[in-house]
């Protein structure tokens, strides 16, 4: 691996000469493979593994990972989080497309260790810049119950794939919006906690994205930490003071990383916090740095901090009030939930949408406001005098499984279903909606019309790889 010239000189600048060479010889080396379980799921299948050398069961995390057949070894900061020795066709295993698992690196899984020691109460949280979803997915497992997550991305292609990734993950408390920063003008003082993992100029993706070193330059940098003032400043009204902000970046320069935060808390107000790691992670108390020359992970920079202090900003525009709910809403939704009385029952466009009750307010505020492209659980859409199940209600952890047939597929069976490939039920089978599960978690609904079985899985969510 050639690295830039620019970038070789300001980080031995930064780390000294001894260290960088450390840190270039690793980034030589083979990227490590890291899954996040999630716990959260209805349903989790025993997996005998072995940690290091001792044979356990992972208890309240057990997950079968049906092409995996590795060993574990847990990631130190993240409970939920373990290493792979080696790298399995993720895309061909059906519990991934389930949402029994996430694929995230292990350095940006810190994020856990900070929310367990700064989130102990129910939050309304933010993730400004959250494609692909690691770190809202992450925050959903974390955050304590009755919380709310806004996960924002402004590319709108970005934006699906987050969507898609929430609602795999099967937490009904996110919304999903396709925004910049200036567009939260509206949400003043509405957060409790803000995530935000600031595009920069992807130092710590050399190993993984070797197109991410041709586009380096000390200009791209330059635009970067730039940037990242901008997101921050625009964004910072909408933090409640006392909140609790988490910066980050997967770049190792001090421009983007500690200068910024410095800037922060000058300029902004805050009060920089410890992150508290243990001292056999290799990792500095404050502004956290990841070295994948230090830790088994790849380059990321994580800061905490309190915000102390706000300017005050008037919201723009005049308040809207609440539309009238002028649809009935059929009986038999509320059925397709388990503890469906916490949800409120909405329809738009002969869509059917199920959100938490305690947090409306913050809905209605975002569709009046933002650009949201999920929120809650997407029950139905209204197929002439027919309601089509959604393939969200499907994936969502409040799913009442008793409220619909259900067919157990095999492996090959699954595969060719996340194909949308035709399906071919057991002749028992009702006619009508029936949900697709594999190792007991659903997959999506088909339709059995007697003689074949439409496939209902989303065509923009198939499997394209052979």
């Amino acid at each position: 691996m050639t690295l830039p010239v620019d970038f070789e000189r300001t980080m031995t600048h930064f780390l000294g000469k001894e260290e960088y060479t450390q840190l270039a010889e690793a980034l030589a080396l083979p990227a490590p493979t890291s899954i996040r379980i999630n716990k959260q799921k209805e349903t989790i299948s025993a997996l005998n593994c072995q940690l290091s050398t001792v044979n356990c069961q992972l208890s309240t995390v057990n997950c079968q990972l049906s092409t995996v057949n590795s060993q574990l070894s847990p990631v130190p900061w993240c409970p939920d989080g373990f290493y792979l020795s080696e790298r399995p066709s993720f895309t061909l295993d059906p519990l991934f497309h389930a949402g029994c698992y996430y694929v995230q690196e292990a350095s940006s899984m810190f994020l856990s260790h900070v929310l367990r020691e700064y989130v102990k109460e129910p939050v309304v949280a933010l993730d400004m810049c959250a494609a692909p979803g690691g770190k809202s997915t992450l925050a959903l497992s974390e955050l304590p119950e009755g919380s709310l997550l806004i996960a924002n991305e402004v590319v709108r292609q970005r934006a699906n794939i987050l969507a898609e990734n929430i609602i795999k993950w099967g937490n009904p408390n996110c919304i999903v919006t396709n925004n910049y920063a200036e567009d939260f003008e509206a949400f003043s003082n509405v957060f409790d906690l803000i995530i935000c993992d600031a595009p920069c100029s992807g130092e710590g993706m050399f190993r993984k994205d070797p197109t991410s070193i041709e586009e380096w330059s000390l200009a791209n940098v330059d635009t970067c930490w730039r940037r990242q003032r901008d997101i921050v400043q625009n964004i910072w009204h909408t933090l409640k003071e006392g909140g609790i902000f988490i910066y980050s970046t997967c770049t190792y320069n001090p421009l983007e990383d500690e200068e910024n935060v410095a800037w922060i808390a000058k300029t902004l107000g805050a009060e920089v916090l410890s992150c508290q790691p243990l001292p056999e992670w290799g990792l500095t108390e404050k502004s956290t740095h990841f070295y994948p020359h230090r830790i088994k992970g790849e380059g990321f920079f994580i800061s905490v901090l309190r915000k102390t202090s706000e300017v005050e900003r008037r919201r723009r525009g005049k308040e809207e009030k609440k539309g009238k709910q002028n649809t009935a809403i059929p009986k038999e939704l509320k059925g397709w939930l388990s503890e469906g009385e916490h949800f409120t029952i909405m329809e738009t466009n002969e869509t059917f949408l199920a959100f938490p009750t305690a947090h409306l307010n913050i809905y209605q505020q975002a569709k009046r406001s933002l650009k949201v492209i999920h929120a809650g659980i997407e029950l139905a859409i209204s197929k002439g005098k027919n309601l089509q199940p959604s393939q969200s209600l499907a994936m969502s952890n409040n799913l009442n499984k008793k409220a619909f047939p259900t067919v157990e597929v095999d492996e090959q069976q699954a595969i060719a279903y996340l194909r949308t490939e035709a399906l071919q039920l057991p002749s028992d089978t009702p006619k009508g909606y029936v949900l697709i599960t594999y190792q007991g978690h659903p997959l999506g609904f088909a339709k059995n019309i007697g003689n074949r079985a439409n496939n209902l899985y989303p065509a923009e969510w198939r499997i394209r790889k052979k």
